[in-house]
């Protein structure tokens, strides 16, 4: 019972995760280049500030279920599916620790009416690693999915 409970916590986490990893990708930073320049850094530095709050708040609890249910499950159908799945969540948190993250970092300090030289090459390095970031997170959500049809097919 509870190893169902886990799993259908996993899966629902899994995609809030791709959910709201979708939408900034594809909506929100995309729309952002549409703005002038000072503007969009405003509103960069916002979204840097309110996402390094509420995107750990769901990738933790995410990859903590999704670990427990590979580790519950063991050799259950959609095995390799899970394995997937948190490999998925592993590519997503080290992008985001290693290439996201210092980008961030560096991008709050920018003035927006006098931002860096070079800070449109740092948003396109940050736009290229978002699109790993984003695409790890929407695989983990079908890969879980995916074992969970495994699981149900099998039973």
């Amino acid at each position: 019972m509870y190893q169902i409970i886990i799993e259908f916590v996993s899966i629902f986490l899994a995609g809030i995760l791709a959910g709201e990893e979708f939408v900034v990708r594809y909506g929100v930073h995309v729309s952002l280049a549409k703005l002038d320049e000072p503007l969009q850094i405003r509103v960069r530095q916002a979204l840097i500030l309110k996402l390094r709050l509420l995107v750990p708040a769901i990738f933790l609890p995410t990859a903590i279920s999704g670990v427990a249910v590979l580790i519950m499950s063991g050799s259950e159908p959609g095995f390799s599916f899970r394995w997937a799945g948190v490999l998925a969540l592993l590519i997503f948190i080290l992008t985001t620790l290693i290439g996201t993250v210092p980008i961030n970092k560096g991008a709050l300090a920018w003035n927006p009416e006098s931002p860096p030289s070079n800070w449109k090459q740092l948003v396109r390095r940050w736009e290229r690693l978002d699109v790993v970031r984003s695409s790890a997170a929407i695989w983990a959500f079908v890969f879980f999915l995916t074992a969970l049809a495994l699981q149900l097919v099998g039973n």
